[in-house]
């Protein structure tokens, strides 16, 4: 009898205790590779593959597409591939069928369309999603507060400098590098923004874990730069394309999405003009970015045509005063607006 091996779902990360299967890479008596990708599994943070434990054969799968297992449950078993089998002679050749009668005249009524319903549970990344988007509202007191930015220096930086940049560094300047830059700035004026509330106390955290939100393969996931106050322009566009398109194939991991003292979300990248971003708990702030458009504003006493951005901070009214949070807005504007204040910290 050929030996088993139980396709067991690992440890994968810190307080994850349950995943949901996503794909089976192979059916019941289809061969399988040792470490070949075998299982798709997705947890509340992130989707992870599960390698074939050893070559051989998928015997029985006992948790299907859609189902849910434990860490350490088996998921299926696998047995030796078999001797290849002898050759055998083809079958012989059926005959022709006989002729039947044509319908191509009998009379037709079309029936009406069915009127269809698809009942799938939800995913684990989006009941995670789903439980903080709750929390933050029953938990919090959210409110938040606009700005608008001109962004022709930015842009003008991009224009000037972009070729070289992505030929010396291997990386494209985007907006995202001067926004976590700048909020890091306004972070340093406003402590509370980048604290959280813990039980009865407030703790100000004395460093940067900036969230980036990225549209992912499955839902909208916020991996981390950890100390982005140290990162380089260069360092925090490599880090975030190289989010963005581990992302889009589901190969972010775990340790990557945990923790964060402030999120950036854009939502521009999707054309929203104006939205209320949605803070991810603990945290106390998120800053959303917008569709850069040209409008007509009041520049130096003239009515002129500027790219102009909107954008959005969401607050926890328990840790930041208003007056605090249009200071962080202010802040980041300033910055965006005349990016030379970060070279001479003004």
């Amino acid at each position: 009898m050929a030996a088993a091996h139980p396709v067991v779902v690992p440890e994968i990360g810190e307080s994850i205790y349950e995943v949901a299967i996503v794909q089976w890479h192979k059916h019941e008596g289809q061969p399988v590779e040792k470490d070949e990708n075998l299982v798709e599994m997705e947890t509340d943070k992130a989707t992870v593959e599960l390698p074939s434990p050893a070559a051989g054969v998928v015997a029985t799968i006992l948790k299907r597409d859609g189902q849910t297992a434990e860490v350490g449950e088996v998921v299926g078993y696998l047995e030796e591939a078999p001797p290849p089998e002898e050759p055998t002679a083809p079958p012989p050749r059926a005959l022709p069928p006989s002729e039947e009668p044509s319908a191509a005249f009998a009379a037709r009524v079309p029936s009406p369309a069915p009127r269809r319903e698809e009942t799938l549970p939800m995913s684990p990344i989006r009941r995670r999603i789903a439980e903080r988007l709750v929390q933050a509202q029953q938990t919090a007191a959210l409110v938040t507060t606009f700005n608008e930015i001109q962004m022709s220096a930015v842009l003008g930086l991009r224009e000037r400098y972009g070729e070289g940049f992505r030929e010396q560094y291997d990386a494209k300047l985007g907006f995202m590098s001067f926004f976590v830059k700048a909020a890091i700035e306004g972070l340093k004026r406003v402590p509370e923004l980048n604290a959280e509330v813990r039980g009865s106390s407030i703790v100000y955290r004395q460093y940067y874990d900036i969230g980036i939100a990225i549209g992912g393969g499955k839902a909208l996931v916020v991996p981390v730069l950890r100390n982005a106050e140290r990162m380089s322009f260069a360092e925090i566009e490599r880090a975030i394309a190289d989010f963005a398109a581990r992302a889009r194939e589901n190969k972010l991991k775990p340790k990557e999405l945990e923790g964060g003292t402030f999120t950036i979300t854009n939502g521009g990248v999707y054309g929203s003009l104006l939205s209320t971003p949605m803070i991810n708990p603990p945290q106390s702030g998120i800053l959303g970015m917008h569709a850069i458009q040209d409008r007509p504003v009041a520049w130096e006493g003239q009515v002129v045509i500027r790219p102009m951005m909107y954008v959005a901070l969401t607050y926890d009214h328990r840790v930041v005063d208003g007056r605090e949070a249009v200071g962080f807005l202010r802040r980041v504007k300033e910055i965006i607006e005349d990016p030379a204040r970060l070279l001479l910290e003004m």
